[in-house]
């Protein structure tokens, strides 16, 4: 049950994030000219996927709480269908935020086409926000590692919703979500002949992206979709 202290508590500090947030929305990462200039030099897939995605970047949301529930909503279904259901959800709550996350029933959230499951994360997640669980200051000065590990405690974030996380809300350069699909899918069709590749491949591979392994990831996902996925 949520206390009216809770809900005050949570109010105030979204609004402190809305006022003054870790990135704006919509922010283009300072890197990315470098990055897609070393990039073209070092790789020539890179260098025609650049070319072909001219004036398309990586941008944030500014909010940490709608980057990490938009990536639990995309957990284990494709980009289109988990950009349905994320309309449906925000349609439902359109002032989104933790403590009226929190507030929903779980039958609504279940009419928008998420899993039992998945709103047990989103009201942890909302949970922990509203609890003050995340210090957003200390994630400037972590390394994404340790983030990863903090992020992991709850509920429904492993490892790829964590690397989402970093590569679009805080935007950290060198990123290589292994596990993602997308990724392993562009791999095989630009490197290798549209063969399977293993963990192992993929990171030797990725070796000569260092230190802008995000920014190579998202362009080798432009390529299968077009459209730039925004979490």
């Amino acid at each position: 049950m949520i206390s009216n202290k809770q809900v005050l508590q949570a109010k105030i500090t979204y609004s402190f994030q809305l006022i003054f947030p870790l990135h704006h929305k919509n922010m283009i990462p300072e890197y990315w000219t470098q990055a897609t200039q070393e990039l073209a030099v070092c790789d020539q897939v890179m260098q025609q996927l650049i070319q072909q995605f001219q004036g398309v970047t990586l941008t944030s949301r500014g909010s940490a709480f709608t980057t990490l529930a938009r990536s639990i909503v995309g957990q284990q279904i494709s980009v289109k269908a988990a950009e349905s259901v994320w309309q449906k959800v925000i349609s439902a709550i359109p002032v989104f935020e933790p403590h009226t996350v929190a507030a929903k029933e779980p039958d609504l959230l279940r009419t928008c086409g998420l899993s039992a499951r998945k709103i047990i994360y989103l009201q942890d997640l909302s949970r922990h926000f509203m609890e003050g669980n995340l210090n957003e200051i200390s994630w400037i000065s972590l390394d994404d590692e340790t983030i990863i590990t903090q992020l992991s405690k709850i509920k429904g974030i492993g490892r790829w919703t964590a690397e989402m996380f970093l590569i679009f809300h805080l935007q950290r350069p060198d990123v290589l979500p292994l596990d993602d699909i997308g990724l392993q899918r562009a791999i095989s069709l630009h490197y290798f002949d549209k063969q399977s590749v293993d963990k192992k491949t993929m990171i030797q591979l990725a070796q000569s992206w260092q230190p802008w392994r995000s920014v190579a990831t998202w362009y080798l996902w432009r390529s299968l979709d077009p459209l730039p996925v925004e979490y």
